[in-house]
C-alpha cells in the first residue's frame, strides 16, 4: 500500500493524484464541518487519525518498492463516513513519507487513492450493508474493517501492474503476481484488523458512548428520544 518513491511513472503519479484530490478536497471539507458543528466529536476523531498512523506504519516487506501493512482507515470509515478518511489519510501518508520513508511524496496519490478512497468506501459500503441485512453491528465491523484492508491491496495490486506490466503477459500477468505476492501476507493481516477493528467498537461502546451518539453512529436512548418529543410536543 505505501509505493515507494519514484516507483511510480511521472504519468501515473500525476493522474492518481488527479484522481485522489477531488475526494481529498472533500474530506477536508467534512472535516471542517465535523468539527465546527460536534466540538464533542475532536477526540474521537483525532483517535480515528492516530489509530491509522500506527496501524498503517507497521511494515512487513511484501514485493520490491511496496510493502504490506495493515490500513487502519475502515473504523474510521465506519464511524465518521469515507471522505473523513480521505483527508485523514492524506495527514498520516505524508507524515509517514516525510518522517518514516514509508511511501512517498511523488507517489502520495496513489497511496492516498488506494487507502483513503476505495479502502475506507469499500469498508463502509460493507458495514452499511450489513445493517441493512440486520445483522449485528460487531459483525458488520468486522467484514468492512477485513475487506477495507484487502481491497487497498487490490488497488494497489492493480496500481502497480499498469506501471510495471509483464514482459509476457502484460498487464494481467502482472495483476496475478502482485496480487498473490500481497495476499500471502494481507489475508490475515486483514482478518487481524478485523477482530483489533471489533475489540476497539467494544471499547468505544463502553468509554465513548455519548460520543458515538452525537455523531450519529448509535441511536440515543429509547427514553431520552421519547423524553425530546414530549418537550417539542
Amino acid at each position: 500500500m505505501h509505493i515507494a518513491e519514484g516507483f511510480l511513472p511521472p504519468a501515473h503519479a500525476v493522474a492518481w493524484t488527479v484522481a485522489a484530490a477531488p475526494f481529498v478536497i472533500h474530506g477536508g471539507y467534512r472535516v471542517v464541518k465535523l468539527v465546527r458543528e460536534k466540538p464533542e466529536a475532536r477526540l474521537l476523531l483525532g483517535a480515528a487519525g492516530a489509530f491509522t498512523f500506527v496501524l498503517s506504519a507497521i511494515k512487513l516487506p511484501s514485493v520490491t518498492g511496496s510493502s504490506s501493512h495493515p490500513t487502519g482507515t475502515g473504523i474510521g470509515a465506519i464511524l465518521f463516513r469515507p471522505p473523513v478518511m480521505a483527508f485523514l489519510s492524506t495527514i498520516v501518508l505524508i507524515f509517514q513519507a516525510l518522517l518514516l520513508a514509508h511511501g512517498g511524496i511523488t507517489t502520495l496519490g496513489a497511496n492516498v487513492f488506494s487507502m483513503g478512497v476505495v479502502g475506507p468506501w469499500v469498508g463502509y459500503g460493507i458495514f452499511r450493508l450489513c445493517r441493512a441485512l440486520r445483522a449485528p453491528d460487531l459483525v458488520g465491523v468486522f467484514l468492512g474493517v477485513a475487506l477495507s484492508d484487502l481491497s487497498t491491496y487490490c488497488v494497489t495490486s492493480v496500481q502497480l501492474a499498469l506501471a510495471h506490466p509483464d514482459a509476457a503477459s502484460g498487464f494481467a500477468g502482472a495483476l496475478v503476481k502482485f496480487a498473490s505476492l500481497f495476499a500471502i501476507t494481507q489475508i490475515p493481516l486483514a482478518l487481524a484488523e478485523g477482530v483489533l477493528g471489533v475489540l476497539l467498537l467494544r471499547a468505544l461502546f463502553r468509554i465513548a458512548r455519548p460520543e458515538l451518539i452525537s455523531i450519529g453512529f448509535l441511536q440515543p436512548p429509547a427514553a431520552e428520544t421519547t423524553g425530546k418529543e414530549s418537550a417539542h410536543a
